[in-house]
């Protein structure tokens, strides 16, 4: 296991742009085949050709017509690009500018890979299109808000796949949003219960409805995902995720790991210390 190459949003070119957009070509040249974590988001599109990419753990295939969405914290690493041809969208969370995308853009619900369907990829193709357009805006054009706008005109046409129940409960939303902030703190459900201002079995509810999850499976789920990273990518010792993670100690860590995966931390580590 090589050590994650941590990477800055640092835009090119005019002025400090929000949206950056590159060729699969240019990422192969920038791509060293190493695992990388980014402080901003990557949204590929496939045109043609095959590849894949390894998103927390996962491998996700890489076909014509297909999305890639790497969101900022998630451990990546591109593998077999050689024949693939599209382009990839680097942006902070700030730039969409509509609620919509925004609320969007902060979810941690998002598929890491879809495909588009045919009758959307005309609208997709076009809404890119013009936004690569305006990216390649002579300096002095009003293009850097512009392609704030063309990004968020891009994501509603991509379609993200999202439960219904997820975007239409507001509670669900807030507690994910807390967990995201806190989990590495606070592992009780009932914290979130009584910081949110619900009873528990309301929150309790909540959650279960949107993802067939209870509170606490949800906190879990978060926390051993991000001990997953610190294990595999950052190669911490259990004792030093018991304090990123907020455990009294080692021990306490570890058996929290093992309840979750079934296996000792460091065991679980030397298994992927060869990926």
């Amino acid at each position: 296991m090589t050590a994650v190459r941590q990477m800055t949003y640092q835009p090119v070119g005019r002025g400090a742009g929000t949206v950056e957009t590159l060729t699969f070509g240019h990422l192969r040249e920038l791509n060293d085949g190493g695992t990388q974590r980014a402080d901003f988001h990557v949204l590929a599109m496939v045109d043609s050709g095959q590849g894949s990419v390894t998103v927390d753990f996962a491998e996700h295939p890489l076909r014509k017509r297909t999305v890639v969405w790497v969101p900022p914290g998630a451990v990546h690493r591109w593998d077999d690009l050689a024949g693939v041809a599209g382009h990839v969208v680097l942006f902070v969370a700030t730039a969409p500018v509509t609620r919509a995308t925004r609320e969007f853009v902060a979810s941690p619900d998002r598929a890491a890979r879809w495909s588009i369907p045919d009758a959307d990829w005309p609208f997709v193709d076009a809404a890119r299109n013009h936004l690569l357009l305006e990216v390649s805006a002579a300096p002095g054009d009003p293009s850097l808000e512009l392609r704030e706008i063309l990004l968020s005109a891009l994501i509603a046409r991509l379609r993200p796949p999202q439960g219904q129940e997820v975007a239409v409960n507001p509670t669900f939303r807030r507690f994910r949003s807390s967990v995201e902030t806190n989990f590495r703190e606070h592992h009780d459900a009932g914290y979130y219960a009584r910081t949110l201002g619900y009873a528990p079995r309301t929150l309790s509810r909540a959650v279960k409805h949107a993802t067939g999850r209870t509170a606490k499976a949800f906190i879990v789920e978060r926390i051993v995902l991000e001990a997953k990273r610190l294990l595999a990518h950052d190669r911490l010792t259990a004792a030093s995720c018991a304090a990123r993670l907020g455990f009294p100690d080692a021990s306490n860590f570890s058996v929290f790991f093992k309840q979750a995966t079934g296996m000792r931390p460091g065991a679980w580590q030397a298994t992927v210390s060869g990926t």
